[in-house]
């Protein structure tokens, strides 16, 4: 039990410490804002990898399978 409590302290301390440099927590991130930090790395993996095909090839084959 100890232990838990512990950890629980621990915790409250580090959420003070990060509150205390104006950041919020990262659950708390709308979506559009971690959508717009995504889509970069996801357009460099695309022409790297040449992954464009790979998507439409499984975005096919998913529409295949719901019979569309």
């Amino acid at each position: 039990m100890a232990d838990t409590a512990a950890r629980t302290i621990i915790r409250a301390q580090g959420r003070k410490a990060y509150a205390s440099f104006g950041a919020r927590p990262s659950g708390t991130r709308h979506p559009l804002v971690a959508t717009a930090m995504v889509l970069p790395l996801a357009a460099l993996l695309v022409v790297v990898f040449g992954g464009w095909d790979a998507v439409v090839t499984q975005a096919s084959s998913v529409g295949v399978m719901l019979g569309r």
